[in-house]
Protein backbone atom coordinates (compact mmCIF):
# COMPACT_ATOMS: atom_id res chain seq x y z
CA UNK A 1 0.00 0.00 0.00
CA UNK A 2 1.10 3.50 -0.73
CA UNK A 3 1.54 6.35 1.69
CA UNK A 4 0.40 9.14 -0.61
CA UNK A 5 -3.09 10.19 -1.63
CA UNK A 6 -5.22 7.48 -3.14
CA UNK A 7 -6.89 9.84 -5.60
CA UNK A 8 -10.27 9.33 -7.20
CA UNK A 9 -10.27 5.53 -6.90
CA UNK A 10 -10.55 5.75 -3.12
CA UNK A 11 -13.93 7.39 -3.69
CA UNK A 12 -15.06 5.39 -6.72
CA UNK A 13 -14.57 1.85 -5.40
CA UNK A 14 -16.36 2.33 -2.04
CA UNK A 15 -19.21 4.22 -3.71
CA UNK A 16 -19.53 1.56 -6.43
CA UNK A 17 -19.58 -1.19 -3.81
CA UNK A 18 -22.20 0.64 -1.72
CA UNK A 19 -24.40 1.09 -4.80
CA UNK A 20 -24.13 -2.58 -5.84
CA UNK A 21 -24.55 -3.86 -2.28
CA UNK A 22 -27.56 -1.59 -1.80
CA UNK A 23 -29.14 -2.94 -4.97
CA UNK A 24 -28.53 -6.53 -3.83
CA UNK A 25 -30.00 -5.86 -0.38
CA UNK A 26 -33.09 -4.13 -1.75
CA UNK A 27 -33.71 -6.99 -4.18
CA UNK A 28 -32.86 -9.76 -1.72
CA UNK A 29 -36.38 -11.28 -1.98
CA UNK A 30 -35.60 -12.15 -5.61
CA UNK A 31 -32.44 -13.98 -4.59
CA UNK A 32 -34.32 -15.77 -1.81
CA UNK A 33 -37.01 -16.89 -4.26
CA UNK A 34 -34.40 -18.17 -6.74
CA UNK A 35 -31.78 -19.68 -4.44
CA UNK A 36 -33.85 -20.85 -1.43
CA UNK A 37 -37.59 -20.66 -2.16
CA UNK A 38 -40.02 -21.18 0.70
CA UNK A 39 -41.79 -24.52 1.11
CA UNK A 40 -44.75 -22.81 2.74
CA UNK A 41 -47.08 -21.59 -0.07
CA UNK A 42 -48.36 -18.60 1.94
CA UNK A 43 -44.84 -17.48 2.81
CA UNK A 44 -43.75 -18.00 -0.79
CA UNK A 45 -46.63 -15.83 -1.98
CA UNK A 46 -45.83 -13.18 0.63
CA UNK A 47 -42.17 -12.88 -0.40
CA UNK A 48 -43.14 -12.91 -4.09
CA UNK A 49 -45.63 -10.09 -3.56
CA UNK A 50 -43.03 -8.15 -1.59
CA UNK A 51 -40.48 -8.52 -4.39
CA UNK A 52 -42.94 -7.45 -7.08
CA UNK A 53 -43.95 -4.42 -5.03
CA UNK A 54 -40.36 -3.32 -4.28
CA UNK A 55 -38.67 -4.25 -7.57
CA UNK A 56 -36.85 -1.21 -9.01
CA UNK A 57 -36.67 -2.74 -12.50
CA UNK A 58 -40.03 -4.52 -12.87
CA UNK A 59 -39.98 -4.53 -16.65
CA UNK A 60 -36.93 -6.76 -17.00
CA UNK A 61 -37.45 -10.50 -17.32
CA UNK A 62 -35.78 -12.85 -14.86
CA UNK A 63 -32.77 -14.83 -16.03
CA UNK A 64 -32.59 -18.63 -15.99
CA UNK A 65 -36.34 -18.78 -15.40
CA UNK A 66 -36.11 -17.08 -12.02
CA UNK A 67 -36.99 -13.77 -10.41
CA UNK A 68 -33.54 -12.15 -10.58
CA UNK A 69 -33.05 -10.07 -13.70
CA UNK A 70 -29.85 -9.04 -15.47
CA UNK A 71 -29.25 -6.01 -13.23
CA UNK A 72 -29.68 -8.15 -10.11
CA UNK A 73 -27.06 -10.60 -11.34
CA UNK A 74 -24.73 -7.80 -12.43
CA UNK A 75 -24.92 -6.13 -9.01
CA UNK A 76 -24.35 -9.47 -7.27
CA UNK A 77 -21.23 -10.13 -9.36
CA UNK A 78 -19.81 -6.59 -9.23
CA UNK A 79 -20.18 -6.09 -5.46
CA UNK A 80 -17.33 -8.48 -4.46
CA UNK A 81 -15.25 -7.29 -7.43
CA UNK A 82 -15.45 -3.66 -6.31
CA UNK A 83 -14.70 -4.75 -2.74
CA UNK A 84 -11.56 -6.59 -3.89
CA UNK A 85 -10.45 -3.65 -6.05
CA UNK A 86 -11.03 -1.31 -3.12
CA UNK A 87 -8.86 -3.44 -0.86
CA UNK A 88 -6.07 -3.48 -3.47
CA UNK A 89 -6.18 0.31 -3.84
CA UNK A 90 -5.99 1.04 -0.10
CA UNK A 91 -3.88 4.05 0.89
CA UNK A 92 -2.98 4.60 4.53
CA UNK A 93 -4.12 7.96 5.84
CA UNK A 94 -1.85 10.00 8.09
CA UNK A 95 -3.81 9.26 11.27
CA UNK A 96 -4.35 5.55 10.58
CA UNK A 97 -2.57 2.64 12.24
CA UNK A 98 0.66 1.99 10.35
CA UNK A 99 2.00 -1.29 8.96
CA UNK A 100 -1.33 -3.06 8.41
CA UNK A 101 -1.33 -6.65 7.20
CA UNK A 102 -3.16 -7.83 4.10
CA UNK A 103 -5.97 -9.06 6.35
CA UNK A 104 -6.25 -5.57 7.85
CA UNK A 105 -7.12 -4.11 4.45
CA UNK A 106 -10.52 -5.79 4.75
CA UNK A 107 -11.41 -3.72 7.84
CA UNK A 108 -9.75 -0.62 6.42
CA UNK A 109 -11.86 -0.76 3.27
CA UNK A 110 -14.94 -1.23 5.45
CA UNK A 111 -13.88 2.05 7.04
CA UNK A 112 -13.97 3.69 3.59
CA UNK A 113 -17.41 2.20 2.95
CA UNK A 114 -18.57 3.65 6.27
CA UNK A 115 -17.37 7.09 5.19
CA UNK A 116 -19.40 6.84 1.98
CA UNK A 117 -22.45 5.77 4.00
CA UNK A 118 -22.06 8.79 6.29
CA UNK A 119 -21.94 11.08 3.25
CA UNK A 120 -24.99 9.34 1.78
CA UNK A 121 -26.89 9.68 5.04
CA UNK A 122 -26.04 13.37 5.24
CA UNK A 123 -27.23 13.95 1.66
CA UNK A 124 -30.52 12.19 2.38
CA UNK A 125 -31.09 14.39 5.44
CA UNK A 126 -30.25 17.57 3.50
CA UNK A 127 -32.61 16.53 0.73
CA UNK A 128 -35.40 15.94 3.24
CA UNK A 129 -34.79 19.30 4.94
CA UNK A 130 -34.92 21.04 1.57
CA UNK A 131 -38.18 19.37 0.55
CA UNK A 132 -39.81 19.78 3.95
CA UNK A 133 -38.99 23.42 4.63
CA UNK A 134 -38.41 24.92 1.18
CA UNK A 135 -41.05 23.15 -0.92
CA UNK A 136 -43.27 21.86 1.89
CA UNK A 137 -43.36 18.39 0.33
CA UNK A 138 -41.66 15.99 2.78
CA UNK A 139 -40.86 12.46 1.70
CA UNK A 140 -42.13 9.21 3.18
CA UNK A 141 -38.75 7.50 2.98
CA UNK A 142 -35.96 9.90 4.04
CA UNK A 143 -36.24 9.46 7.81
CA UNK A 144 -36.37 5.66 7.68
CA UNK A 145 -33.60 5.47 5.09
CA UNK A 146 -31.45 7.62 7.36
CA UNK A 147 -32.14 5.29 10.30
CA UNK A 148 -31.34 2.29 8.12
CA UNK A 149 -28.02 3.69 6.91
CA UNK A 150 -27.14 4.86 10.42
CA UNK A 151 -27.53 1.30 11.69
CA UNK A 152 -24.98 0.05 9.16
CA UNK A 153 -22.65 2.97 9.94
CA UNK A 154 -22.76 2.17 13.66
CA UNK A 155 -21.86 -1.48 13.13
CA UNK A 156 -19.31 -1.16 10.31
CA UNK A 157 -17.44 1.57 12.16
CA UNK A 158 -16.94 -0.90 15.02
CA UNK A 159 -14.97 -3.22 12.72
CA UNK A 160 -12.80 -0.34 11.55
CA UNK A 161 -12.31 0.93 15.12
CA UNK A 162 -11.10 -2.51 16.22
CA UNK A 163 -8.55 -2.65 13.41
CA UNK A 164 -7.31 0.85 14.23
CA UNK A 165 -7.06 0.02 17.97
CA UNK A 166 -9.17 3.12 18.57
CA UNK A 167 -11.76 1.54 20.85
CA UNK A 168 -11.87 2.71 24.47
CA UNK A 169 -9.19 1.04 26.59
CA UNK A 170 -8.46 1.50 30.29
CA UNK A 171 -4.82 0.57 30.80
CA UNK A 172 -3.96 2.14 34.19
CA UNK A 173 -3.26 -1.27 35.76
CA UNK A 174 -2.24 -2.87 32.47
CA UNK A 175 0.80 -0.59 32.11
CA UNK A 176 2.21 -1.71 35.48
CA UNK A 177 2.16 -5.41 34.54
CA UNK A 178 5.19 -7.22 33.10
CA UNK A 179 5.00 -8.08 29.42
CA UNK A 180 4.13 -11.75 30.03
CA UNK A 181 1.20 -10.71 32.22
CA UNK A 182 0.06 -8.25 29.57
CA UNK A 183 0.05 -11.12 27.06
CA UNK A 184 -2.20 -13.08 29.41
CA UNK A 185 -4.59 -10.12 29.73
CA UNK A 186 -4.65 -9.60 25.96
CA UNK A 187 -5.33 -13.28 25.31
CA UNK A 188 -8.01 -13.45 27.99
CA UNK A 189 -10.03 -10.50 26.69
CA UNK A 190 -9.83 -11.75 23.10
CA UNK A 191 -11.00 -15.18 24.27
CA UNK A 192 -13.92 -13.64 26.16
CA UNK A 193 -14.86 -11.57 23.10
CA UNK A 194 -14.83 -14.65 20.86
CA UNK A 195 -16.83 -16.59 23.47
CA UNK A 196 -19.42 -13.81 23.56
CA UNK A 197 -19.63 -13.84 19.76
CA UNK A 198 -20.07 -17.61 19.71
CA UNK A 199 -22.95 -17.63 22.16
CA UNK A 200 -24.60 -14.63 20.48
CA UNK A 201 -24.61 -16.42 17.13
CA UNK A 202 -25.51 -19.80 18.63
CA UNK A 203 -28.39 -18.40 20.62
CA UNK A 204 -29.98 -16.16 18.02
CA UNK A 205 -29.08 -17.33 14.51
CA UNK A 206 -32.42 -19.14 14.04
CA UNK A 207 -34.45 -16.13 15.13
CA UNK A 208 -32.33 -13.78 13.04
CA UNK A 209 -31.73 -15.71 9.84
CA UNK A 210 -34.82 -17.95 9.67
CA UNK A 211 -37.47 -15.60 11.06
CA UNK A 212 -36.14 -12.15 10.15
CA UNK A 213 -33.96 -12.65 7.08
CA UNK A 214 -35.51 -15.65 5.34
CA UNK A 215 -38.99 -14.19 5.67
CA UNK A 216 -37.59 -10.77 4.77
CA UNK A 217 -39.32 -8.93 7.58
CA UNK A 218 -39.89 -5.25 6.82
CA UNK A 219 -40.49 -2.15 8.95
CA UNK A 220 -44.26 -2.02 8.38
CA UNK A 221 -44.45 1.63 7.28
CA UNK A 222 -45.26 3.46 4.05
CA UNK A 223 -41.66 3.17 2.84
CA UNK A 224 -41.42 -0.28 4.48
CA UNK A 225 -37.64 -0.86 4.39
CA UNK A 226 -36.32 -4.29 5.39
CA UNK A 227 -34.65 -2.98 8.55
CA UNK A 228 -35.36 -6.06 10.74
CA UNK A 229 -34.31 -8.41 7.92
CA UNK A 230 -30.97 -6.68 7.41
CA UNK A 231 -29.88 -5.00 10.65
CA UNK A 232 -30.32 -8.03 12.91
CA UNK A 233 -28.25 -10.39 10.70
CA UNK A 234 -25.68 -7.62 10.33
CA UNK A 235 -25.33 -7.45 14.11
CA UNK A 236 -24.25 -11.09 14.24
CA UNK A 237 -21.96 -10.70 11.23
CA UNK A 238 -20.37 -7.60 12.77
CA UNK A 239 -19.75 -9.34 16.09
CA UNK A 240 -18.00 -12.19 14.27
CA UNK A 241 -15.88 -9.83 12.15
CA UNK A 242 -14.88 -7.78 15.21
CA UNK A 243 -13.86 -11.00 16.99
CA UNK A 244 -11.78 -12.12 14.01
CA UNK A 245 -10.14 -8.69 13.82
CA UNK A 246 -9.36 -8.88 17.56
CA UNK A 247 -7.55 -12.18 16.97
CA UNK A 248 -5.65 -10.64 14.04
CA UNK A 249 -4.66 -7.67 16.25
CA UNK A 250 -3.52 -9.99 19.03
CA UNK A 251 -1.22 -11.88 16.68
CA UNK A 252 0.09 -8.73 14.98
CA UNK A 253 0.81 -6.92 18.28
CA UNK A 254 2.24 -9.89 20.17
CA UNK A 255 5.89 -8.99 19.72
CA UNK A 256 5.48 -5.23 19.61
CA UNK A 257 6.71 -2.91 22.31
CA UNK A 258 3.72 -1.60 24.33
CA UNK A 259 4.96 1.96 23.74
CA UNK A 260 4.32 1.52 20.00
CA UNK A 261 0.66 0.76 20.68
CA UNK A 262 0.36 3.50 23.29
CA UNK A 263 1.31 6.15 20.72
CA UNK A 264 -2.13 5.80 19.10
CA UNK A 265 -3.77 6.78 22.40
CA UNK A 266 -1.70 9.92 22.85
CA UNK A 267 -2.86 13.33 21.67
CA UNK A 268 -1.51 14.29 18.26
CA UNK A 269 -0.32 17.87 18.77
CA UNK A 270 -0.20 18.59 15.03
CA UNK A 271 -3.76 17.37 14.60
CA UNK A 272 -4.86 19.40 17.62
CA UNK A 273 -3.30 22.56 16.20
CA UNK A 274 -4.95 21.95 12.82
CA UNK A 275 -8.34 21.59 14.50
CA UNK A 276 -7.78 24.82 16.45
CA UNK A 277 -6.93 26.70 13.27
CA UNK A 278 -9.98 25.32 11.45
CA UNK A 279 -12.33 26.61 14.15
CA UNK A 280 -10.46 29.88 14.62
CA UNK A 281 -9.24 29.10 18.14
CA UNK A 282 -5.95 30.46 19.36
Amino acid sequence: MQKSSGGLKEWVYPFAFVFCAGWVIWHAPAYILDFAPHDNPSMLAQVTELHERKDVSPGLPGLFGGMTDAIDWLALILAPIFFALGMRSMVIAQMEFEHPSKIDTFAMFIGRITMILIISMTLVMLYEVFLRYMIEAPTLWANELTLWIAGFVFMLSGIYAMQQRSHIRIFILYDYLPRWAQHICDTLWVFLLCLFAFFMVFGSYKQVFIVKFYRWETFGTAFDPPIPATIQPMILITICLISIQAVVNLIADWNKDPSELLEKDLIDEEELEAIKKSVGAS
